[in-house]
């Protein structure tokens, strides 16, 4: 089944993960995450011969961050606007904006994994999940989640206890499939995105029990 994106001037029908000549993986890649999930989408810095492409010799985060200068593609934004603009910029990482549509608890990839199992066994509600080549899962969550986070745990009495566990919230930005972060490798989807899953992502306390707990029985 096919989905119609963009406004009268260029109608144009996608499938999550089609590919059309003449695109980059990114570029169809960004037309799913605006067209078909809403979410906005920022190009970022890869690396390149060992640098970051963001040109500073002092960069803090290499291949990891928007690129400054790039401006982010809008949800909504058609085929043809995502692919005239990622255009600009060549080798681009595809970047997703925390704190709008989503934010994100963090996890050790492993200590992810073992969560994900209980919580679909569970039967609760999840969102998308990513998996980055440096070891850590993302789980999406309800926007205002990484807020929550403090007083989530004290409430849930693991506020005591040091836990690999962490939110991300406004400001902060994933490196989304199919792109490299930090020449390390390619990020994965655990969770693919659906439509349900990408436009109402579950609230941060149904997934936080079992996260913490996952997340102190992998560092014990």
């Amino acid at each position: 089944m096919g989905f119609t994106i963009g406004g009268t001037r260029g109608i144009r029908e996608i499938r999550p993960g089609a590919r059309r000549r003449g695109r980059s993986p990114e570029s169809t890649a960004v037309a799913e995450y605006t067209g078909l999930w809403g979410w906005d989408v920022v190009p970022g810095a890869r690396m390149a011969a060992g640098a970051c492409s963001c040109g500073r010799a002092d960069c803090a985060a290499p291949g990891a961050h928007p690129l400054d200068f790039a401006p982010p593609m809008s949800a909504g934004a058609t085929l043809d606007e995502v692919t005239g603009a990622w255009a600009e910029f060549p080798g681009a990482a595809v970047m997703l904006p925390v704190g709008r549509a989503f934010d994100v608890l963090e996890v050790a990839e492993t200590a992810g994994r073992r969560a994900l199992v209980r919580l679909e066994r569970m039967g609760l509600p999840l969102g998308p999940v990513t998996a980055t080549p440096d070891g850590r899962a993302h789980f999406f969550v309800a926007p205002g989640g990484a807020a929550e986070l403090p007083a989530l745990l004290y409430r849930m009495a693991w506020d005591d206890t040091t836990l690999d566990l962490h939110g991300l919230g406004p400001g902060a930005h994933l490196t989304a499939p199919p792109s490299d972060r930090g020449g390390l490798g390619p990020v994965r989807w655990l969770r693919p995105p659906t439509f349900d899953t990408a436009t109402t992502p579950p609230s941060a306390r149904l997934l936080l029990g079992t996260l913490a707990y996952v997340a102190h029985r992998s560092r014990a």
